[in-house]
């Protein structure tokens, strides 16, 4: 059995973001900005909506929510209203008890029992956000247009909604001003770099995801907002890339590698790696076996090879074994397969295992604790010893209990199942949403700072949203 002790930063760190949310004193009068409404039809002393920033903010950025106008100790109920670029509907409610002024501060006012979540929970109407659609993950797929976030308070707590009071919206970016989106298309490199403003150079960190395939670009910019140079880089069914993951070479990487440190806006001497899932493992592999990499974080990756037969030059690793005989399907058909893959130190499954020793970066596993996706803490305290067994430096790890597989920048709402694309069926993610989110927001900064100090030699200059 492997035990780390779970960092006490998340929860400690999520309080005094907490208390930044609060209004200082009363909410703001009413202003008639496209954040601040009342119900159409109601008169100008109608409770209305108060939002900060007010129409508009980035997607990592918390949100002041608040509602003025309303009864002594009236019960509303807020609701939350998103689609994505396909469509699909994502809605949250809470059910509040406005103060005895007849102010709601949700900052401040916990939300009763009864709606998508209860508790003191300022964002709570962002991270609870639910498909209408089942195992429907929230993604964003063009990051140079914003979600639009329709907020509604209703009368009472019925189970339907009761009258309308108030409705606002407000537009959740991704792309801050001045940030640079650049296609690119060298040679077989087929990727997106996101520049901050200014001539630079910048520190500079390739991006990967996982099984999913095509092009995610969202980390990247959110990640380039905060003054990187970010390579959001695609390795399979994207393009004119290989439709399937049965192969991977790492000449391709190696590419993207060469790319970044050669690019004028990019600081040398080294670039960071940035990996989910199997971008995780792919990330180890590179850092492994390619120059010029200077710092690694993984979010719930592996230290063995997975899905596909990896070759660079003459080496080849082999796949990590499996047995689907070990999936478990519970009453709803959701498939828990975390104990899918084979052990990585038993018999010819060893091969798999990446010889993360040869690296010549620093490393930082982000850990979910209740990831159902695979053993992620099992991964990261195996590479720990691995490296340690070599003379290397110890790795940072940093735990989260109640985070699952999907840890995302921080407000994404947590995704507790969906379509896993190798097994062609909804498989459990695990997580519970609260922890998750709390989990988003400190393991985001922690990234920050981890490449600010390897990349730059300098703390980080993001100042914090903790």
């Amino acid at each position: 059995m492997w035990q780390v002790s779970a960092r006490s930063l998340c929860r400690a760190s999520f309080r005094t973001w907490q208390s930044r949310l609060s209004w200082p004193g009363p909410a703001p009068a009413a202003s008639r900005s496209p954040g601040t409404a009342p119900a159409q039809g109601l008169s100008s002393m109608a409770p209305s909506i108060h939002l900060s920033p007010a129409a508009r903010s980035l997607f990592d950025e918390p949100l002041a929510i608040a509602v003025q106008g309303l009864g002594p100790r009236q019960q509303v109920t807020l609701r939350t209203s998103l689609r994505d670029e396909t469509g699909e509907l994502f809605q949250a409610s809470a059910r509040y008890q406005a103060g005895d002024d007849g102010e709601l501060d949700l900052a401040r006012c916990p939300a009763l029992p009864g709606g998508s979540f209860s508790g003191l929970a300022p964002m709570g109407l962002l991270w609870a956000l639910q498909p209408q659609k089942p195992f429907w993950r929230l993604v964003k797929r063009d990051v140079q247009s914003p979600f639009l976030l329709q907020l509604e308070v209703f009368e009472g707590h019925g189970e339907r909604p009761g009258k309308l009071l108030a409705q606002a919206q407000h537009e959740r970016a991704f792309l801050r001003d001045g940030v640079r989106r650049v296609p690119v298309r060298e040679g077989r490199i087929r990727a997106t770099l996101f520049l901050p403003p200014g001539s630079g150079p910048f520190p500079g960190i390739l991006d990967l995801y996982g099984t999913g395939g095509g092009l995610p670009e969202y980390r990247a910019c959110l990640l380039a907002n905060h003054g990187f140079a970010v390579l959001a880089l695609a390795f399979y069914s994207y393009e004119d890339l290989p439709k399937g993951m049965k192969e991977i070479h790492l000449e391709y990487f190696e590419e993207a590698v060469n790319y970044m440190l050669q690019h004028t806006q990019v600081k040398g001497p080294g670039i960071g790696l940035l990996g989910h899932s199997k971008g995780g493992d792919l990330c180890i592999s590179m850092a492994s076996f390619l120059k010029g990499i200077t710092a690694t974080v993984l979010i719930n990756g592996s230290v063995a090879n997975v899905g596909a037969v990896l070759h660079y030059k003459d080496i080849t690793i082999p796949p990590l074994g499996s047995n689907l005989k070990r999936v478990k399907i519970s009453k709803s058909g959701i498939a828990d397969i975390i104990d899918v893959l084979n052990n990585p130190l038993e018999g010819p499954d060893q091969q798999s295992f990446i010889p993360l020793e040869k690296a010549e970066c620093c490393f930082l596993f982000i850990v979910g604790q209740d990831d159902h996706n695979w053993k992620s803490e099992f991964f990261a305290v195996e590479g720990s010893k691995r490296l340690q067994a070599h003379g290397k430096e110890k790795p940072e790890i940093v735990c989260y209990p109640g985070a699952g597989h999907y840890i995302e920048p921080p407000f994404f709402p947590m995704c507790a199942a969906s379509m896993h694309l190798l097994f062609g069926k909804p498989v459990m993610w695990g997580g519970e949403p609260k922890a998750h989110c709390e989990a988003q927001i400190d393991a985001w900064q922690q990234i920050q700072a981890f490449f600010h100090k390897h990349l730059t030699g300098k703390p980080s200059e993001t100042p914090s949203k903790l």
